[in-house]
């Protein structure tokens, strides 16, 4: 049995849009077993009325709520009782094999780090993320936003993670890793990235140099590694391109008798452009790096985005046991002693 500790409480349409699409998942695996952490009578109102294997949900009393206008730093440590800290100690614990969480980016990324650790070799943890192409594949990108300044040997530890992660949840038998740069020579970039390509052409398997933006969703590679400053404005950018372009078909298409009559024949193709980009597809970005597995979702999300962390981020990640696979694969990075210290 797989055990989630969904943090109930965090999200801007929590707790009613984040229980609800926790118990979609489990009516889908019968090997999947919650613990919505918040507050119970809060939790019970939303799950009145929902059709659920009431045998596979427990609910965990957390009378604290980390908020999204909280000092991430402080509120992991003042506020022990919260949903999210509950969450990531029952992971701690071993009560749990995930927890999952649309609340405060920062105290969840800070409460990983806090409460479950590093894993081997790994200074600072990722945000790793799954992005559509458009020849079909996804491909990962990390890190989106956990760590702004990344040392060389920190991005090569990324690739390694990327790699077993699309091997283990994407099914690519052999990915292809681009460090993303502002062009695609070696000698291209800034110092951190060519430093790292010495050091990705000499550790990484199947490394296939850098990777232009332009480049970025066109397949040029599965796995796309950049620090977390630049990882960040990517995903920023890709998404608010994506609902602008979306919402602006959506209106031109509209826009007449006529338009609207053509839409009617191109609704199938529409329906399937709209479904290759929606960002909520998996739902969340695991933050790779610490030794348990903590999904972090959009705080804008609702049942389909926690539906899907569950069913294609969480079940997998544990069922192929893809922590211990990243564990074996970092004994042997590289390291350096300021990175050690």
């Amino acid at each position: 049995m797989i055990r989630v500790a969904v943090d109930a409480m965090g999200g801007d349409f929590a707790p009613d849009e984040i229980v609800r699409g926790a118990v979609e998942a489990i009516s889908a695996r019968d090997d999947l077993e919650l613990y919505l952490v918040g507050r119970e009578e809060r939790i019970k109102q939303s799950l009145a009325g929902l059709d659920y294997p009431a045998g596979r949900v427990a609910i965990v009393n957390a009378p604290e709520v980390i908020e999204g206008t909280d000092d991430p730093g402080l509120a992991i440590r003042r506020k022990k009782d919260s949903s999210m800290v509950q969450a990531l100690q029952m992971v701690r614990r071993g009560e749990a094999d995930a927890a999952v969480s649309a609340g405060n980016t920062g105290a969840l990324m800070g409460g990983g780090l806090l409460f479950l650790g590093r894993l081997g070799q790994i200074s600072r943890p990722a945000l790793l993320v799954v992005l559509p192409g458009f020849s079909g594949a996804p491909f990962v990108l990390l890190d989106a936003g956990a760590n702004m300044d990344a040392r060389p040997e920190q991005l090569v530890q990324y690739a390694h993670m990327g790699r077993i992660y699309a091997q283990q949840l994407l099914g690519i038998a052999r990915p292809r890793t681009a460090l993303l740069n502002v062009g695609t020579e070696p000698q291209k970039g800034n110092q951190q990235v060519k430093k790292a390509y010495a050091l990705f052409a000499e550790h990484v398997p199947h490394f296939c140099g850098n990777i232009e933006g332009t480049g970025l969703f066109f397949n040029a590679a599965d796995v796309v590694v950049c620090d977390g400053f630049v990882g960040n404005i990517v995903l920023k950018l890709t998404e608010g391109l994506s609902r602008g372009l979306l919402q602006s078909l959506k209106e031109e298409f509209t826009a007449s008798a006529r338009y609207r009559a053509g839409a009617l024949l191109l609704k199938p193709a529409l329906y399937r452009l709209r479904d290759k980009f929606d960002d909520t597809a998996y739902g969340g970005a695991p933050l790779v790096g610490v030794n348990g597995l903590c999904i972090k979702c959009h705080g804008s999300s609702k049942a389909r985005s926690i539906e899907q962390a569950l069913l294609k981020q969480v079940y997998p990640f544990v069922k192929n046991r893809v922590l211990a696979l990243f564990e074996e694969a970092l004994l042997h990075m590289p390291s350096s002693k300021k990175e050690a210290d």
